[in-house]
């Protein structure tokens, strides 16, 4: 037999055709997925990386409406007083006959506002106002100082941290709950308009105002005047 004769392909064993194994093919498409999906749940990490930042980098869109006048007040009040406060909240939730570990929040929170002390120079009247005639001297009678509402800072407030049960954290997982920020809130407000009514930032704001009045009415040639508050015979 010449080499020309000879076969030029084997035939396989047993007569049978070999088939590609397809079970290799659908685990390489499951790995390919696996890694696409490891890499957009790292996206927030991948910043550290050069030249990846800009392709899984964050982006923030400011979509809110204009801003709507709802109403305008004349405002006869001066705000002779304004003090800084600052308290950390410490605020617990406890679910009966079950643990902290499965239902349960313990959040943290400090908390920054101010609260202002002001004088209604509004409500005094004609007759509180008494001026002599060679106009050297006057009294005046003022209604007492009033603390304004507190004013969370949301630039130096914040969480500092957050501990959840597994069903809380569920819930949070597949809802929104603002309700458990609007707690702390509202309790750092509380605590912070009791502090300012330990402060004596009443007081600050009647001596402030007097002072304001006798400067002001000094510079037109009064040369007494007299600041008295509420019921206060002075």
């Amino acid at each position: 037999m010449t080499s020309s004769d000879a076969p030029t392909d084997s035939a396989p064993q047993g007569g049978k055709q070999r088939t590609p194994r397809r079970g290799r093919g659908v685990l390489t498409v499951l790995g390919i997925c696996a890694a696409v999906l490891a890499l957009l749940f790292a996206g927030g990490r991948l910043s550290l990386l050069p030249g990846l930042d800009s392709l899984f980098g964050e982006e923030t869109r400011d979509r809110s409406g204009p801003a709507v006048l709802k109403s305008i007040q004349d405002m006869s009040a001066y705000e002779a007083a304004s003090g800084n406060f600052q308290v950390v909240v410490d605020l617990e939730k406890d679910a009966r006959f079950l643990p902290d570990a499965v239902r349960g929040t313990r959040t943290l929170f400090v908390g920054a506002g101010t609260v202002g002390a002001s004088v209604d120079l509004g409500k005094v009247t004609e007759s509180e106002v008494v001026v002599n005639e060679d106009r050297t001297t006057a009294e005046i009678r003022l209604p007492r100082a009033v603390l304004g509402k507190p004013a969370l800072d949301p630039d130096r407030s914040y969480t500092v941290s957050k501990q959840r049960g597994i069903l809380d954290r569920l819930g949070d997982f597949f809802s929104d709950n603002p309700s458990s920020e609007q707690a702390v809130n509202q309790l750092a407000v509380r605590h912070i308009g009791e502090a300012a009514k330990e402060s004596g930032l009443t007081a600050r704001a009647e001596k402030n105002t007097a002072d304001m009045l006798k400067g002001l009415l000094g510079s037109l040639g009064f040369e007494r005047v007299t600041v008295r508050y509420g019921d206060d015979q002075g």
